[in-house]
Formats: C-alpha cells, structure tokens, sequence
C-alpha cells in the first residue's frame, strides 16, 4: 500500500491549484494526485469554444510541473475511508492529508429520452472531442439550455457552419440569474451568430437521440441534441464517508477544511464559509475553483489560508467578452448603464448594497465593482463613481 502526505482527488482547476499550493507553501512529502480523466491536467474553458470548433489542441496545466506531484490517471476513487483512499484499479493510498475535489457532473433532466446514448452532454475532454465529432456528420443542432455552457457551445457549433436551435426556458437567456437587460445582451449576441432561441420553451422529452419535444413546438428534429442543463456536485465519496453535507455539496469552513480534519474539499464540491460574504456560498467557476484550491493546498501545508474572494468568472460568447462577479445568491435590482463605445456594466444590488457587477468592455467597473462587493458597499446613484 503506497503512503503519501496529500492525496487531491480530482485534476480540475481546484485538485491541480491545492497540489501546487501546498508545495509551494512548504508541504512536504509525497503528494499525489488520482483523476478518472484519462487525460493529463487540462484548461477546460476551451472545451465550450476553441478546442470545440478545432481551432486548438487541448491546453494543458503544466502548473505541476517541478512541484513533484505524482498524477495517477483514468482510476477513479471509489472509497475515502479513515487515512486512505481506494481505487477502481484496486490501488490504496494512505495520506495524513486529503483534498476533494471531485467537481460535478452534467445533469440530465428527468425526462424521457434524456438519457440516449446519441445525446450529447459537454464536460470534459472527451465530452469536446465526442461533441465534434457528432456535429462533423451533421446539419443542425439542438442545444437545450442557455446558461454560459449552452450559449458558448451553441456559438462554436454555428461557426462550424451548424442551424443551432437553443431552447431557453426564461424570456431571454440567464434572465434569473442575470436580469432581463443583461440577458438581452445575451439574446442580441446569439442571433447575430446566426444562433436561433426558442424563448419561454420547455424541454418535454428527446425521441430517437435527435428530436425534442416542448410545451410550444412540438417538434424539432435535428441531427444532435446537446444538453447543457445544469451540473451536480459529485459527493458520493463524502456521503459515504460521513462528511457534512449541506446543500448537495460538502460544507466547509473558510478553510475549506470539512467536518473531518484530515480532509479537505474544494471547487464546485464545496459548499463554503467566505467570511467577506458572511455565509456559505456554493460556487461553480474555474477562477473560484483555482482560488478554492489554493486556499485548501496552503491549509494543509500548515498555513493560515482563508477563502474570502469575491467569485467571479469570464464568458467568451463568439468574439465578445463578459466579465461577471458576484456573491450568487440573488439580487433585488438589476442597474445596466451603456457604453458610447458598445460595452456596458450591469450593476446589481441586494438590500442597498452592491451584491454584483458585469461587464462588457469595462475591465474599471469589474475591479472596481469587485472590492465594492467585497467592502459591501451601500449602493450610490452611480456604483463606479
């Protein structure tokens, strides 16, 4: 039986940032890292637009290299169990320290046909790969959902000279979670990429693996059917394991320490303290996970890390960029302001204070907008000023 120091598992953007943090705050002794991928670490923003279109070879995360980190592939860990893990290889590893970071999944809705084999999710490497190859031998497409994932994969299937129908169940695209006007944004953008959008649609069921059914047409058939309805937290290993879970995610301190002390989680698993939020806060950004990650690898070092960022993330949508930043859990207004130059900032406010900012073309009011979140400040005529 191998013995490490720290175990990480997962070889996302947070498994990757806790194993080099950890080395470069000091840690000590062997560190390994056990992935199901069976590709090596990799940026997986790519996967909904460059790397999805052919334009670039998969980037890898060559964060590790010089850390002496042992990255065991395409072996996922089935139990976490008192000071080590097991693999479905058979492998056991102990550790003194281990870091979750088993990320989420794709969420298939419960409906029928959702689950045929000829539809098309979009997570990891081979989700891209396999979504390529799929739109190679046909004409159009069906993307169900217009969350970021959805608008950017609807975008780079147009550009590969797909009809790309996008079923939005909100008048405008991430109108909930975004306001009416930024969705319109939204909206504009797909259609000028040739992208149409069925508004206030809902998905009833899949036929055949390539023909949808809504509640407002009541056919469309394609020759691939993507869905990008959401992710799920993978916490089967810490349910098994005992850990506190809230949520559907692990519950962690600022720390990203869990109810266990020898094991730690980070990343879209997490569900944790920021103490700048003054609550826990569930977070699904590669930027976060990374942040999240190195909070969690200094913990284990031994540090003091803390976790008090301001999660934010950035959306490429064809040739434009978004810049979003906010704690997440809703606003109560909604304050866009235009730009001569064709960018614009949307400032968002929750109990008369600034609770989130997104951008277009106005990287000063994101960082500005960012401390203002953090500090909680009181709302002004105008936020930036």
């Amino acid at each position: 039986m191998d013995a490490e120091n720290l175990i990480v598992v997962g070889s996302g953007p947070a498994g990757v940032s806790a194993a080099r943090a950890y080395r470069e705050a000091g840690g000590a002794g062997p560190v390994r890292l056990l992935t199901a991928d069976p590709d090596p670490p990799y940026e997986r923003p790519p996967l909904s637009k460059e790397f999805l279109r052919g334009e670039a070879e998969l980037s890898p995360l060559d964060s590790l290299d010089g850390h002496d980190v042992t990255v065991t592939l395409d072996d996922p860990v089935t139990e976490l169990g008192e000071g080590l893990v097991r693999t479905a290889g058979g492998a056991e590893h102990r550790f003194t320290t281990c870091v979750l970071a088993t990320g989420a999944e794709p969420v298939r809705p419960g409906i029928p046909g959702a689950g045929h084999p000829d539809v098309r999710t979009l997570r990891s490497a081979a989700d891209s790969r396999e979504l390529r190859a799929a739109a190679a031998g046909v004409r159009s497409a069906i993307v169900v959902g217009a969350g970021f994932i959805g608008c950017e994969a609807a975008i780079s299937l147009s550009r590969l000279g797909l009809q790309v129908t996008v079923v939005c169940t909100g008048d405008v695209p991430q109108e909930r979670r975004l306001g009416h006007e930024a969705g319109g944004f939204l909206l504009r953008w797909l259609k000028s990429e040739g992208v149409s959008v069925l508004r206030g649609t809902k998905l009833l069921s899949v036929e055949g693996g390539h023909r949808v059914r809504t509640d407002l047409v009541p056919v469309l058939d394609a020759g691939l059917v993507v869905l990008a309805t959401g992710v799920r937290p993978r916490i089967e290993l810490a349910e098994a394991a005992g850990l506190a879970v809230e949520q559907g995610r692990i519950r962690t301190d600022e720390h990203l320490r869990t109810s266990r002390a020898d094991v730690l989680a980070a990343g879209d698993v997490a569900l944790a303290h920021n103490p700048a939020a003054g609550r826990a806060l569930a977070v699904e950004h590669w930027g976060e996970g990374l942040a999240m990650g190195e909070v969690a690898g200094r913990t284990a070092a031994g540090e003091d890390a803390t976790w008090d960022e301001v999660p934010g993330f950035w959306s490429v949508l064809g040739d434009r960029v978004l810049k979003y930043a906010a704690w997440g859990d809703g606003f109560d207004h909604a304050r866009p302001f235009p730009r001569d130059d064709g960018g614009f900032t949307v400032w968002y406010e929750r109990d008369g204070r600034v609770a989130g900012v997104l951008t277009h073309e106005a990287d000063d009011d994101y960082e500005r907008g960012r401390e203002l979140i953090r500090r909680g400040a009181a709302v002004t005529a105008s936020p930036a000023s």
